[in-house]
């Protein structure tokens, strides 16, 4: 007996979201296994076949997915950052939703402080992989060039929100407030201060946002 139309539909639905699911998982083994092996031997010591060695898939799979290896790092620093890999625009998470939503201006930017240390906690060690690496591999310098401009859009962004609000010192221009955030949010701040100077996270992200907010209002 045949299969009802809807049934070979709900299959057929069923078989799709189980076969992306499990290219969803295998791309974020590969991604972890990158990560690890970037971060404990560095870029020019890890090679993709001890990457695909880690993840348990072939090294022609991890070039058919990623392309090169700049491109599989770029992939791990996307995860570091948003600490997962769900599918979910920054705008749509539930941290970017509560800033939006905040009144206060100053309030707004230590709640987003308090975010970005986190992620800076997850993703130094590859950030400062990539632009150090970039002063003998070329792919890692266009890399990082790529990486300071994606900031810097992403701080415009917010940058247009914070004006929107009307809370910010009078007369200061999007492009100074973009400028601003974007030097604060800087990995070598983190560097400095958390990796050299051994500050707690909790004190590097108050003082963070309470800088953003003096430079700003």
């Amino acid at each position: 007996m045949r299969p009802a139309l809807n049934e070979v539909k709900g299959s057929r639905r069923y078989d799709s979201s189980g076969r992306q699911e499990q290219a969803r998982a295998l791309r974020r083994s590969v991604v972890v296994a990158a990560r690890d092996l970037f971060e404990e031997k560095g870029f020019q010591s890890t090679t993709i076949t001890a990457v695909a060695k880690h993840a348990g898939v072939s090294p022609e799979s991890i070039y058919k997915g990623f392309g090169t290896k700049a491109a599989l790092v770029k992939a791990v620093f996307d995860f570091v950052i948003a600490g997962d890999d769900e599918p979910v625009p920054v705008a749509a998470r539930t941290e970017a939703q509560a800033i939006q939503a905040e009144p206060d201006v100053r309030r707004k930017l230590m709640m987003y402080a308090a975010g970005m240390s986190v992620r800076q906690q997850r993703s130094a060690k590859v950030q400062i992989l990539i632009r150090d690496g970039g002063a003998s591999d070329a792919t890692l310098a266009e890399l990082w060039d790529r990486m300071l401009t994606e900031r810097l859009t992403g701080m415009t962004m917010l940058g247009r929100h914070l004006l929107e609000t009307g809370q910010l010192r009078a007369g200061i221009e999007l492009d100074e407030v973009s400028d601003v955030l974007w030097t604060y949010i800087a990995v070598e701040l983190y560097e400095l201060l958390v990796l050299g100077r051994g500050w707690a996270l909790d004190r590097y992200a108050t003082w963070i946002g309470k800088a953003i907010a003096d430079g700003l209002t």
